[in-house]
């Protein structure tokens, strides 16, 4: 699949087309200054679209004007002016389809099989979940895609990670791609374009897929990919940018899955139906046990140094370790089945007294369907802060950002030293396992909890 694709889109050696630009407010000022001083132009803006998402407020904040934060006023505000100069489409605060960027392109039926997809974020390999090849690029390459819609770029390698089995109870798809990456380890991708294939994966919904494919990057590859079908289609029929000929479209995307002869670099089996739920322990994705485990006796300087920022200690139960915080949400788990999933744990339930727990959906859409369907009043009613559309705590560059030690179960994707803010601790989990963690102030497994 990763050949057909690339090969569809290599205009010269090692230059390849991109079909979809996905700009935001963090790594797109300079790419747009680059423009100004060249004095060139978007060379496609109908393929190019913007959001802003990672230094909003999700307090309910509805213009860029109102954001208290002056840095992060003047990116949201800098965004806006740009895509006015340019003619670039955006939907920033107020709009109806803001949201994060890896959430309103698979919505709006943006992200679509076969695309070509980039964007200044790392976890762009969201899309692959579609069957497209989509990675994260950097600023100067955001210039370079918007003056030419093309991009200078290196063949990577492939691995196809196969998945046998059915989840069991409990376990989710956060749970396999954290499982598979504590596996791999964080350089275990490193140079490939993943294809994540199997039985499993067949059964996953396409917000399932996403969730995978978010996270390859945590496990150092460079795409993840997920063959489209009947699943994929579905998802894209109705929605506003889907092709006006539709059936025409997914003959096409039906000749995209890998064939059956098809040689891969690397090949990975995984049993899908031994995994548990996940927590991570440390500073990085990789480091992370089953929940009914404890934690590991550091063999590394690395595994030293986590446990030292963390505050744990080897043997230490994973349900024994009280948290501060719980997050749901990030372009990883905030879409509509992420929220319904955690909303099903806490119903009838109340947020542990020694916590503040919140949850953020992904876009405003998902926002608006989520309180269409209720949801927002378990969430309210069990002692959640329910917020508007955005990054959030993912990453500390908004208002929510855990304090220096606060312990944090979020469903957000890395657990850098900081990343949620300094000096803060963060957990890696699932929806299911956070929503679960923020009733108990602690973790649970939540197979016997259920």
């Amino acid at each position: 699949m990763f050949d057909k694709i690339w090969d569809a889109h290599e205009v010269a050696e090692g230059l390849i087309y991109i079909d979809l630009h996905l700009v935001h407010e963090v790594t797109s000022p300079q790419a747009f200054d680059g423009l100004r001083l060249e004095g060139r132009g978007v060379r496609r803006p109908d393929r190019t679209i913007a959001t802003a998402d990672h230094n909003v407020p999700t307090d309910g904040t509805m213009a860029a004007r109102l954001i208290a934060d002056e840095l992060s006023r003047v990116q949201v505000e800098t965004l806006e002016r740009n895509c006015e100069e340019f003619s670039v489409p955006i939907h920033s605060l107020g709009s109806d389809d803001q949201g994060i960027v890896h959430v309103i392109g698979p919505e709006l039926g943006l992200t679509q099989p076969g695309l070509t997809i980039v964007c200044g974020d790392s976890h762009t390999s969201t899309h692959g979940a579609f069957g497209a090849l989509a990675f994260g690029i950097g600023t100067s390459e955001v210039e370079h895609v918007l003056a030419t819609q093309c991009l200078v770029q290196r063949r990577p390698q492939t691995m196809r990670i196969a998945y046998t089995g059915e989840l069991g109870a409990g376990v989710t798809a956060k749970d396999l791609i954290l499982a598979t990456i504590g596996r791999l380890g964080t350089r275990g991708m490193v140079g490939h374009a993943v294809e994540y294939a199997g039985e499993t994966i067949a059964g996953l919904s396409m917000e399932n897929r996403m969730t995978i494919c978010n996270m390859t990057i945590e496990g150092g590859g460079r795409a993840g990919m997920i063959a489209p079908d009947e699943t994929t289609f579905a998802w894209i029929e109705g929605r506003r940018a889907a092709p006006a000929e539709l059936e025409a479209a997914v003959a096409t995307w039906r000749e995209l899955p890998s064939d059956d002869e098809a040689a891969f670099g690397t090949e990975v089996e995984i049993d899908a139906a031994s995994l548990s739920p996940m927590v991570t322990w440390g500073t990085n994705p990789g480091q992370v046990v089953e929940v009914t485990e404890a934690v590991p006796e550091p063999t590394t300087e690395t595994e030293e140094r986590a446990l030292r920022y963390m505050d744990l200690e080897p043997g230490r139960a994973m349900q024994e370790i009280a948290l501060d915080r719980v997050f749901i949400g990030s372009c990883t788990n905030s879409r509509i089945g992420d929220l319904r999933e955690a909303a099903s744990m806490v119903e009838g339930h109340r947020v542990a007294d020694t916590l503040t727990a919140m949850v953020v959906p992904g876009s405003a859409r998902v926002k608006a369907q989520a309180e269409a369907e209720g949801l927002d009043e378990v969430f309210r009613a069990a002692g959640f802060d329910w917020r508007s559309a955005g990054c959030s705590m993912c990453l500390g560059m908004n208002p929510d950002i855990l304090s220096p030690g606060e312990r944090c179960a979020s469903t957000s994707n890395r657990n850098f030293e900081g990343r949620q803010g300094k000096g803060g601790r963060t957990h890696l989990v699932s929806p299911k396992m956070a929503a679960a963690a923020a009733i108990e102030g602690r973790f649970v497994d939540i197979r016997e909890w259920e």
